[in-house]
Protein backbone atom coordinates (compact mmCIF):
# COMPACT_ATOMS: atom_id res chain seq x y z
CA UNK A 1 0.00 0.00 0.00
CA UNK A 2 2.79 2.42 0.88
CA UNK A 3 4.44 1.82 -2.48
CA UNK A 4 1.16 2.44 -4.32
CA UNK A 5 0.53 5.68 -2.45
CA UNK A 6 4.07 6.84 -3.09
CA UNK A 7 3.94 6.13 -6.79
CA UNK A 8 0.53 7.79 -7.01
CA UNK A 9 1.89 10.89 -5.31
CA UNK A 10 4.77 10.99 -7.78
CA UNK A 11 2.34 10.71 -10.69
CA UNK A 12 0.37 13.63 -9.29
CA UNK A 13 3.46 15.74 -8.96
CA UNK A 14 4.51 14.99 -12.54
CA UNK A 15 1.05 16.06 -13.66
CA UNK A 16 1.46 19.36 -11.84
CA UNK A 17 4.90 19.87 -13.34
CA UNK A 18 3.39 19.61 -16.81
CA UNK A 19 1.07 22.51 -15.96
CA UNK A 20 3.81 25.00 -15.01
CA UNK A 21 3.65 26.98 -18.27
CA UNK A 22 -0.14 27.45 -18.41
CA UNK A 23 0.10 31.02 -17.16
CA UNK A 24 1.83 32.05 -20.42
CA UNK A 25 -1.17 31.26 -22.63
CA UNK A 26 -2.73 34.66 -21.94
CA UNK A 27 0.48 36.68 -21.56
CA UNK A 28 -0.58 39.64 -23.68
CA UNK A 29 -4.01 39.73 -22.06
CA UNK A 30 -2.63 39.64 -18.53
CA UNK A 31 -0.42 42.63 -19.28
CA UNK A 32 -3.36 44.70 -20.53
CA UNK A 33 -6.34 43.75 -18.37
CA UNK A 34 -9.17 46.29 -18.36
CA UNK A 35 -11.63 46.38 -15.49
CA UNK A 36 -14.99 45.93 -17.22
CA UNK A 37 -17.09 45.79 -14.04
CA UNK A 38 -19.23 48.63 -12.68
CA UNK A 39 -17.48 50.47 -9.84
CA UNK A 40 -18.83 49.85 -6.37
CA UNK A 41 -19.65 53.03 -4.47
CA UNK A 42 -20.45 53.60 -0.82
CA UNK A 43 -20.63 57.40 -0.91
CA UNK A 44 -22.99 59.74 -2.71
CA UNK A 45 -21.43 62.42 -4.90
CA UNK A 46 -22.28 64.98 -2.23
CA UNK A 47 -20.50 62.87 0.38
CA UNK A 48 -17.45 62.48 -1.84
CA UNK A 49 -17.29 66.24 -2.21
CA UNK A 50 -17.71 66.69 1.55
CA UNK A 51 -14.81 64.33 2.27
CA UNK A 52 -12.69 66.06 -0.34
CA UNK A 53 -13.41 69.51 1.06
CA UNK A 54 -12.72 68.29 4.60
CA UNK A 55 -9.36 66.89 3.42
CA UNK A 56 -8.55 70.29 1.94
CA UNK A 57 -9.48 71.85 5.26
CA UNK A 58 -7.14 69.42 7.07
CA UNK A 59 -4.30 70.46 4.79
CA UNK A 60 -4.98 74.17 5.12
CA UNK A 61 -5.96 74.52 8.78
CA UNK A 62 -4.14 71.62 10.49
CA UNK A 63 -1.27 71.06 8.08
CA UNK A 64 1.22 68.25 7.53
CA UNK A 65 4.53 67.95 9.35
CA UNK A 66 7.23 67.68 6.65
CA UNK A 67 10.60 66.69 8.10
CA UNK A 68 12.64 67.24 4.93
CA UNK A 69 14.15 70.73 4.59
CA UNK A 70 14.20 70.76 0.79
CA UNK A 71 10.61 69.61 0.63
CA UNK A 72 9.48 72.45 2.89
CA UNK A 73 11.34 74.94 0.70
CA UNK A 74 9.73 73.58 -2.48
CA UNK A 75 6.28 73.72 -0.91
CA UNK A 76 6.86 77.25 0.34
CA UNK A 77 7.91 78.33 -3.15
CA UNK A 78 4.69 76.79 -4.47
CA UNK A 79 2.56 78.93 -2.14
CA UNK A 80 2.30 76.85 1.02
CA UNK A 81 2.91 78.32 4.46
CA UNK A 82 5.63 76.84 6.67
CA UNK A 83 5.09 77.35 10.39
CA UNK A 84 6.72 76.15 13.58
CA UNK A 85 7.57 72.49 14.20
CA UNK A 86 8.06 71.90 10.45
CA UNK A 87 4.32 72.18 9.88
CA UNK A 88 3.30 73.00 6.32
CA UNK A 89 -0.14 74.45 5.64
CA UNK A 90 -1.53 73.98 2.14
CA UNK A 91 -3.97 76.63 0.83
CA UNK A 92 -6.95 75.05 -0.94
CA UNK A 93 -6.32 76.84 -4.21
CA UNK A 94 -2.68 75.71 -4.23
CA UNK A 95 -3.67 72.08 -3.65
CA UNK A 96 -6.36 72.21 -6.31
CA UNK A 97 -4.04 73.74 -8.87
CA UNK A 98 -1.07 71.46 -8.27
CA UNK A 99 -3.12 68.24 -8.05
CA UNK A 100 -4.68 69.13 -11.40
CA UNK A 101 -1.20 69.07 -12.99
CA UNK A 102 -0.72 65.35 -12.29
CA UNK A 103 -1.37 63.16 -15.36
CA UNK A 104 -4.46 60.97 -15.48
CA UNK A 105 -2.65 58.10 -17.19
CA UNK A 106 0.86 56.92 -17.95
CA UNK A 107 2.82 54.18 -19.70
CA UNK A 108 5.49 52.12 -17.94
CA UNK A 109 8.29 50.62 -20.05
CA UNK A 110 10.03 47.31 -19.57
CA UNK A 111 12.85 45.85 -21.59
CA UNK A 112 12.55 44.98 -25.29
CA UNK A 113 9.74 47.46 -25.93
CA UNK A 114 7.20 45.95 -23.54
CA UNK A 115 4.78 48.51 -22.09
CA UNK A 116 2.25 48.71 -19.30
CA UNK A 117 -0.64 51.17 -19.50
CA UNK A 118 -1.75 52.73 -16.21
CA UNK A 119 -5.05 54.55 -16.61
CA UNK A 120 -8.70 54.80 -15.60
CA UNK A 121 -9.70 51.22 -16.52
CA UNK A 122 -6.39 49.38 -16.18
CA UNK A 123 -6.10 46.52 -13.67
CA UNK A 124 -2.69 45.19 -12.69
CA UNK A 125 -1.73 42.86 -9.88
CA UNK A 126 1.51 43.40 -7.96
CA UNK A 127 3.29 40.91 -5.70
CA UNK A 128 3.46 40.91 -1.94
CA UNK A 129 6.27 43.30 -1.06
CA UNK A 130 8.53 44.54 1.70
CA UNK A 131 8.51 41.38 3.84
CA UNK A 132 11.45 40.83 6.20
CA UNK A 133 10.63 37.13 6.59
CA UNK A 134 9.86 34.25 4.24
CA UNK A 135 8.31 30.82 4.65
CA UNK A 136 7.77 27.60 2.75
CA UNK A 137 6.54 24.16 3.73
CA UNK A 138 10.01 22.58 3.77
CA UNK A 139 12.17 25.16 5.53
CA UNK A 140 9.59 26.99 7.62
CA UNK A 141 9.61 30.66 8.61
CA UNK A 142 12.94 32.45 8.58
CA UNK A 143 14.59 35.79 7.84
CA UNK A 144 14.57 36.63 4.14
CA UNK A 145 17.86 36.21 2.30
CA UNK A 146 19.30 37.24 -1.04
CA UNK A 147 18.61 33.73 -2.33
CA UNK A 148 14.93 34.19 -1.47
CA UNK A 149 14.97 37.60 -3.15
CA UNK A 150 16.34 36.05 -6.34
CA UNK A 151 13.72 33.30 -6.17
CA UNK A 152 10.83 35.72 -5.91
CA UNK A 153 12.21 37.94 -8.67
CA UNK A 154 12.30 34.89 -10.94
CA UNK A 155 8.81 33.82 -9.91
CA UNK A 156 7.50 37.31 -10.68
CA UNK A 157 9.19 37.22 -14.07
CA UNK A 158 7.72 33.81 -14.91
CA UNK A 159 4.05 34.53 -14.19
CA UNK A 160 2.51 36.99 -16.62
CA UNK A 161 -0.33 37.96 -14.30
CA UNK A 162 2.34 39.95 -12.38
CA UNK A 163 3.35 42.59 -14.99
CA UNK A 164 5.81 44.60 -12.86
CA UNK A 165 8.30 43.70 -10.16
CA UNK A 166 8.06 44.38 -6.45
CA UNK A 167 10.40 43.90 -3.47
CA UNK A 168 8.86 40.72 -2.07
CA UNK A 169 11.82 40.20 0.25
CA UNK A 170 14.02 42.51 2.27
CA UNK A 171 17.21 40.40 2.08
CA UNK A 172 18.47 40.54 5.64
CA UNK A 173 21.90 39.15 4.71
CA UNK A 174 22.71 42.16 2.49
CA UNK A 175 23.86 45.35 4.32
CA UNK A 176 21.38 48.15 3.87
CA UNK A 177 23.95 50.51 2.31
CA UNK A 178 24.53 47.87 -0.41
CA UNK A 179 21.04 46.46 -0.68
CA UNK A 180 19.81 48.82 -3.39
CA UNK A 181 22.75 47.87 -5.62
CA UNK A 182 22.39 44.12 -5.19
CA UNK A 183 18.60 44.02 -5.49
CA UNK A 184 18.56 46.26 -8.58
CA UNK A 185 21.19 44.08 -10.22
CA UNK A 186 19.14 40.94 -9.52
CA UNK A 187 16.07 42.51 -11.11
CA UNK A 188 17.88 43.66 -14.23
CA UNK A 189 19.61 40.30 -14.73
CA UNK A 190 16.54 38.15 -14.11
CA UNK A 191 13.59 40.08 -15.50
CA UNK A 192 12.41 42.13 -18.45
CA UNK A 193 9.56 43.65 -16.42
CA UNK A 194 9.46 47.15 -14.91
CA UNK A 195 11.75 47.17 -11.85
CA UNK A 196 11.18 48.99 -8.60
CA UNK A 197 13.67 51.20 -6.73
CA UNK A 198 14.18 51.90 -3.04
CA UNK A 199 13.45 55.50 -2.02
CA UNK A 200 15.86 55.68 0.90
CA UNK A 201 17.93 58.68 -0.05
CA UNK A 202 19.15 60.41 -3.20
CA UNK A 203 22.34 58.37 -3.35
CA UNK A 204 20.49 55.08 -3.53
CA UNK A 205 17.97 56.43 -6.02
CA UNK A 206 20.64 57.80 -8.38
CA UNK A 207 22.64 54.57 -8.20
CA UNK A 208 19.52 52.60 -9.13
CA UNK A 209 18.58 54.94 -11.97
CA UNK A 210 22.10 54.65 -13.39
CA UNK A 211 21.89 50.85 -13.28
CA UNK A 212 18.59 50.90 -15.18
CA UNK A 213 20.09 53.24 -17.77
CA UNK A 214 23.03 50.87 -18.22
CA UNK A 215 20.84 47.78 -18.56
CA UNK A 216 18.38 49.50 -20.91
CA UNK A 217 21.10 51.41 -22.82
CA UNK A 218 19.56 54.82 -22.13
CA UNK A 219 20.95 58.30 -22.03
CA UNK A 220 19.85 60.57 -19.19
CA UNK A 221 17.53 62.38 -21.60
CA UNK A 222 15.95 59.15 -22.86
CA UNK A 223 15.47 57.99 -19.28
CA UNK A 224 13.61 61.18 -18.36
CA UNK A 225 11.37 61.03 -21.43
CA UNK A 226 9.70 57.75 -20.49
CA UNK A 227 8.84 55.77 -17.37
CA UNK A 228 11.27 52.95 -16.54
CA UNK A 229 10.76 52.32 -12.84
CA UNK A 230 8.67 53.29 -9.83
CA UNK A 231 8.71 53.45 -6.05
CA UNK A 232 6.21 53.42 -3.19
CA UNK A 233 6.07 56.34 -0.78
CA UNK A 234 4.39 55.85 2.60
CA UNK A 235 3.40 58.80 4.72
CA UNK A 236 3.80 58.50 8.48
CA UNK A 237 0.14 58.71 9.35
CA UNK A 238 -1.20 60.76 10.94
CA UNK A 239 -0.10 63.94 9.10
CA UNK A 240 3.62 63.48 8.68
CA UNK A 241 6.02 62.91 5.79
CA UNK A 242 9.49 61.86 6.90
CA UNK A 243 12.86 62.76 5.41
CA UNK A 244 13.49 59.76 3.08
CA UNK A 245 9.91 59.62 1.83
CA UNK A 246 9.82 63.33 1.01
CA UNK A 247 13.22 63.01 -0.64
CA UNK A 248 11.95 60.07 -2.68
CA UNK A 249 9.05 62.13 -4.01
CA UNK A 250 11.47 64.90 -5.00
CA UNK A 251 14.06 62.60 -6.58
CA UNK A 252 11.56 60.66 -8.66
CA UNK A 253 9.67 63.77 -9.76
CA UNK A 254 12.89 65.39 -10.95
CA UNK A 255 13.64 62.35 -13.10
CA UNK A 256 10.03 62.06 -14.33
CA UNK A 257 9.53 58.64 -12.72
CA UNK A 258 6.35 57.79 -10.79
CA UNK A 259 5.85 57.61 -7.06
CA UNK A 260 2.95 55.66 -5.61
CA UNK A 261 2.07 57.94 -2.70
CA UNK A 262 0.36 55.77 -0.11
CA UNK A 263 -0.81 56.70 3.38
CA UNK A 264 -1.26 53.67 5.63
CA UNK A 265 -4.28 54.75 7.60
CA UNK A 266 -5.43 51.95 9.89
CA UNK A 267 -8.78 52.97 11.36
CA UNK A 268 -8.58 53.25 15.12
CA UNK A 269 -4.77 53.43 15.18
CA UNK A 270 -3.14 55.89 12.76
CA UNK A 271 -6.49 57.28 11.59
CA UNK A 272 -9.95 58.01 12.99
CA UNK A 273 -11.87 54.88 13.86
CA UNK A 274 -14.61 55.61 11.33
CA UNK A 275 -14.28 54.72 7.65
CA UNK A 276 -15.06 58.24 6.46
CA UNK A 277 -12.60 59.70 8.97
CA UNK A 278 -9.88 57.34 7.80
CA UNK A 279 -10.64 58.16 4.16
CA UNK A 280 -10.52 61.89 4.86
CA UNK A 281 -7.09 61.68 6.49
CA UNK A 282 -5.73 59.34 3.83
CA UNK A 283 -6.99 61.59 1.05
CA UNK A 284 -5.37 64.63 2.65
CA UNK A 285 -2.01 62.92 3.06
CA UNK A 286 -2.03 61.53 -0.49
CA UNK A 287 -2.78 64.97 -1.90
CA UNK A 288 0.05 66.47 0.17
CA UNK A 289 2.50 64.07 -1.46
CA UNK A 290 1.05 64.76 -4.90
CA UNK A 291 1.44 68.50 -4.31
CA UNK A 292 5.10 68.01 -3.38
CA UNK A 293 5.72 66.04 -6.59
CA UNK A 294 4.08 68.73 -8.71
CA UNK A 295 5.88 71.52 -6.84
CA UNK A 296 9.11 69.74 -7.75
CA UNK A 297 8.25 69.14 -11.41
CA UNK A 298 4.88 70.07 -12.87
CA UNK A 299 3.35 67.11 -14.66
CA UNK A 300 5.45 64.53 -12.81
CA UNK A 301 3.72 61.12 -12.87
CA UNK A 302 2.17 60.10 -9.57
CA UNK A 303 -0.24 57.43 -8.45
CA UNK A 304 -2.78 58.02 -5.71
CA UNK A 305 -2.26 55.42 -3.03
CA UNK A 306 -4.90 54.26 -0.59
CA UNK A 307 -4.23 51.33 1.71
CA UNK A 308 -6.64 51.59 4.59
CA UNK A 309 -8.04 48.88 6.77
CA UNK A 310 -8.71 48.59 10.49
CA UNK A 311 -7.07 47.11 13.56
CA UNK A 312 -8.05 44.47 16.03
CA UNK A 313 -9.11 46.69 18.92
CA UNK A 314 -8.11 43.99 21.39
CA UNK A 315 -4.49 43.80 20.23
CA UNK A 316 -3.91 46.82 17.97
CA UNK A 317 -2.72 44.52 15.16
CA UNK A 318 -3.78 45.32 11.57
CA UNK A 319 -6.43 43.12 9.98
CA UNK A 320 -7.44 42.73 6.34
CA UNK A 321 -10.29 41.40 4.26
CA UNK A 322 -12.74 42.91 6.74
CA UNK A 323 -15.99 44.61 5.77
CA UNK A 324 -14.35 47.91 6.75
CA UNK A 325 -11.35 47.19 4.54
CA UNK A 326 -13.60 46.46 1.57
CA UNK A 327 -15.86 49.47 2.06
CA UNK A 328 -12.87 51.76 2.51
CA UNK A 329 -11.50 50.53 -0.82
CA UNK A 330 -14.78 51.45 -2.45
CA UNK A 331 -14.62 54.95 -0.97
CA UNK A 332 -10.94 55.39 -1.87
CA UNK A 333 -11.75 54.61 -5.47
CA UNK A 334 -14.40 57.30 -5.49
CA UNK A 335 -11.96 59.88 -4.10
CA UNK A 336 -9.24 58.92 -6.59
CA UNK A 337 -11.66 59.30 -9.48
CA UNK A 338 -12.78 62.62 -8.01
CA UNK A 339 -9.30 64.07 -8.56
CA UNK A 340 -8.67 62.10 -11.76
CA UNK A 341 -5.44 60.28 -10.87
CA UNK A 342 -4.70 56.55 -11.28
CA UNK A 343 -4.83 54.78 -7.96
CA UNK A 344 -3.17 51.96 -6.14
CA UNK A 345 -4.83 49.78 -3.53
CA UNK A 346 -3.77 46.61 -1.76
CA UNK A 347 -5.06 43.43 -0.31
CA UNK A 348 -3.58 41.49 2.60
CA UNK A 349 -4.14 39.09 5.43
CA UNK A 350 -3.43 38.81 9.13
CA UNK A 351 -3.20 35.03 8.70
CA UNK A 352 -0.03 33.27 9.75
CA UNK A 353 -0.04 30.37 7.28
CA UNK A 354 -1.21 29.62 3.73
CA UNK A 355 -4.54 28.36 5.00
CA UNK A 356 -8.24 29.08 4.62
CA UNK A 357 -8.11 32.30 6.66
CA UNK A 358 -5.24 33.86 4.74
CA UNK A 359 -6.65 32.79 1.37
CA UNK A 360 -10.12 34.13 2.17
CA UNK A 361 -8.89 37.46 3.55
CA UNK A 362 -6.66 38.02 0.55
CA UNK A 363 -9.47 37.21 -1.88
CA UNK A 364 -11.93 39.46 -0.08
CA UNK A 365 -9.45 42.32 -0.11
CA UNK A 366 -8.70 41.69 -3.78
CA UNK A 367 -12.34 41.87 -4.75
CA UNK A 368 -12.77 45.04 -2.70
CA UNK A 369 -9.95 46.68 -4.65
CA UNK A 370 -11.17 45.36 -8.00
CA UNK A 371 -14.77 46.49 -7.47
CA UNK A 372 -13.45 49.80 -6.17
CA UNK A 373 -11.69 50.31 -9.50
CA UNK A 374 -8.05 50.14 -8.38
CA UNK A 375 -5.55 50.36 -11.24
CA UNK A 376 -2.72 48.70 -9.30
CA UNK A 377 -3.23 46.20 -6.49
CA UNK A 378 -0.08 45.61 -4.46
CA UNK A 379 0.44 42.60 -2.18
CA UNK A 380 -1.82 40.51 -4.40
CA UNK A 381 0.23 37.34 -3.96
CA UNK A 382 2.12 35.74 -1.10
CA UNK A 383 1.55 38.04 1.86
CA UNK A 384 1.12 36.68 5.39
CA UNK A 385 1.09 38.22 8.89
CA UNK A 386 0.14 41.68 7.67
CA UNK A 387 3.28 41.83 5.53
CA UNK A 388 5.83 40.44 7.98
CA UNK A 389 6.25 37.25 5.95
CA UNK A 390 5.84 36.10 2.36
CA UNK A 391 5.04 32.49 1.52
CA UNK A 392 6.28 30.65 -1.56
CA UNK A 393 3.18 28.45 -1.59
CA UNK A 394 0.71 31.25 -0.98
CA UNK A 395 2.31 33.22 -3.80
CA UNK A 396 1.22 30.50 -6.23
CA UNK A 397 -2.19 30.05 -4.59
CA UNK A 398 -2.93 33.78 -4.80
CA UNK A 399 -1.85 33.96 -8.43
CA UNK A 400 -4.61 31.49 -9.23
CA UNK A 401 -7.13 33.98 -7.83
CA UNK A 402 -5.56 36.92 -9.67
CA UNK A 403 -5.71 35.03 -12.95
CA UNK A 404 -9.33 34.08 -12.35
CA UNK A 405 -10.28 37.70 -11.66
CA UNK A 406 -8.45 38.81 -14.80
CA UNK A 407 -10.29 36.21 -16.86
CA UNK A 408 -13.60 37.58 -15.54
CA UNK A 409 -12.76 40.83 -17.35
CA UNK A 410 -12.74 39.19 -20.77
CA UNK A 411 -15.69 40.30 -22.88
CA UNK A 412 -18.48 37.78 -23.23
CA UNK A 413 -18.71 36.50 -26.79
CA UNK A 414 -22.17 37.01 -28.29
CA UNK A 415 -21.75 36.11 -31.96
CA UNK A 416 -24.46 33.94 -33.53
CA UNK A 417 -22.13 30.94 -33.37
CA UNK A 418 -21.38 31.56 -29.70
CA UNK A 419 -25.05 32.06 -28.80
CA UNK A 420 -25.46 28.65 -30.31
CA UNK A 421 -28.94 28.19 -31.77
CA UNK A 422 -27.50 25.54 -34.11
CA UNK A 423 -25.80 23.77 -31.21
CA UNK A 424 -29.02 23.73 -29.21
CA UNK A 425 -30.90 22.40 -32.26
CA UNK A 426 -28.28 19.69 -32.81
CA UNK A 427 -28.77 18.06 -29.42
CA UNK A 428 -31.98 16.18 -28.76
CA UNK A 429 -33.95 16.74 -25.54
CA UNK A 430 -32.31 14.86 -22.69
CA UNK A 431 -29.04 14.51 -24.65
CA UNK A 432 -25.64 16.09 -24.03
CA UNK A 433 -23.30 18.56 -25.69
CA UNK A 434 -20.01 16.72 -25.23
CA UNK A 435 -19.77 15.78 -28.91
CA UNK A 436 -21.76 18.65 -30.39
CA UNK A 437 -19.96 20.41 -33.21
CA UNK A 438 -19.69 23.65 -31.25
CA UNK A 439 -18.07 21.77 -28.34
CA UNK A 440 -15.65 19.96 -30.64
CA UNK A 441 -14.60 23.26 -32.20
CA UNK A 442 -13.94 24.94 -28.87
CA UNK A 443 -13.21 22.39 -26.15
CA UNK A 444 -9.43 22.83 -26.11
CA UNK A 445 -9.40 26.52 -25.19
CA UNK A 446 -12.94 27.59 -24.25
CA UNK A 447 -12.46 27.43 -20.49
CA UNK A 448 -9.85 28.84 -18.14
CA UNK A 449 -7.18 26.26 -17.36
CA UNK A 450 -6.11 26.56 -13.71
CA UNK A 451 -2.60 26.68 -12.34
CA UNK A 452 -3.08 24.31 -9.42
CA UNK A 453 -6.77 23.78 -8.77
CA UNK A 454 -7.60 20.06 -9.03
CA UNK A 455 -10.88 19.39 -10.86
CA UNK A 456 -10.67 15.60 -10.86
CA UNK A 457 -13.18 13.52 -8.92
CA UNK A 458 -12.32 12.06 -5.54
CA UNK A 459 -11.26 8.68 -6.90
CA UNK A 460 -8.92 10.20 -9.46
CA UNK A 461 -7.57 12.65 -6.90
CA UNK A 462 -6.94 9.87 -4.39
CA UNK A 463 -5.29 7.65 -6.99
CA UNK A 464 -2.95 10.48 -7.94
CA UNK A 465 -1.76 10.78 -4.35
CA UNK A 466 -4.39 12.99 -2.71
CA UNK A 467 -2.25 16.07 -3.22
CA UNK A 468 -3.72 19.12 -1.50
CA UNK A 469 -3.50 22.68 -2.73
CA UNK A 470 -0.50 23.77 -0.65
CA UNK A 471 1.44 20.72 -1.85
CA UNK A 472 0.57 21.49 -5.46
CA UNK A 473 1.71 25.07 -4.99
CA UNK A 474 4.95 23.82 -3.45
CA UNK A 475 5.62 21.57 -6.45
CA UNK A 476 4.88 24.37 -8.88
CA UNK A 477 7.19 27.04 -7.45
CA UNK A 478 10.01 24.54 -7.18
CA UNK A 479 9.57 23.48 -10.80
CA UNK A 480 9.42 27.08 -12.03
CA UNK A 481 12.68 27.93 -10.29
CA UNK A 482 14.34 24.73 -11.46
CA UNK A 483 13.47 25.51 -15.09
CA UNK A 484 13.99 29.27 -14.97
CA UNK A 485 16.28 30.76 -17.60
CA UNK A 486 16.86 34.50 -17.57
CA UNK A 487 17.10 36.48 -20.77
CA UNK A 488 20.75 37.51 -20.76
CA UNK A 489 21.70 41.15 -21.06
CA UNK A 490 23.92 42.02 -24.02
CA UNK A 491 27.54 41.39 -23.06
CA UNK A 492 28.57 45.04 -23.12
CA UNK A 493 25.66 46.07 -20.85
CA UNK A 494 26.33 43.19 -18.46
CA UNK A 495 29.98 44.16 -18.25
CA UNK A 496 29.08 47.81 -17.64
CA UNK A 497 26.53 46.86 -14.99
CA UNK A 498 29.04 44.59 -13.21
CA UNK A 499 31.67 47.32 -13.29
CA UNK A 500 29.30 49.95 -11.89
CA UNK A 501 28.13 47.75 -9.02
CA UNK A 502 31.66 46.63 -8.17
CA UNK A 503 32.86 50.23 -8.11
CA UNK A 504 29.99 51.45 -5.94
CA UNK A 505 30.43 48.56 -3.51
CA UNK A 506 34.13 49.40 -3.16
CA UNK A 507 33.16 53.03 -2.55
CA UNK A 508 30.88 51.93 0.29
CA UNK A 509 27.51 51.95 -1.46
CA UNK A 510 25.07 54.57 -0.26
CA UNK A 511 23.66 54.76 3.25
CA UNK A 512 19.93 55.36 3.66
CA UNK A 513 18.81 58.82 4.71
CA UNK A 514 17.22 59.01 8.17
Amino acid sequence: MAETESSGRRRGRRRQAQNVDKSHADAAFYHSVRNTLPRAEVLSQDQVETLHQTSLRVLEELGIRVLNDEARDLLADAGCEVRDEMMVHFPKDVVTELVSRAPGSMVWNGADGTTLDIGPDSLHFGPGSGCPNVTDTERGRRAGTLRDYIDFTQLQQHFDIIPFLGPSIEPQDVPIHERHLITAKVQLENSTKVPWVYARGTGQVLDSFEMIRIARDLSEEAFRQRIWTYTVINTNSPRQIDIPMAQGIIDFARWCQPTIITPFCLSGAMAPITETGSLTLSHAEAMAGIVLAQATNAGAPVIYGAFSSNVNMRSGAPVFGTPEHIRTNFGAGQLARHIGIPWRSATGTAGNAPDVQSAAETQLGLWGAVLGGANLIIHSAGWLEGGLTISYEKFIMDLEVCQTIAQVMKPVEATPEAIGFDAIAEVQPGGHFFDAQQTMNRYSDQFYEPLIRDWTNFGQWEEAGGIQTVEQAHTMWQQVLKDFEASALPEDRQAALDAFVDRRLKEGGAPPVD
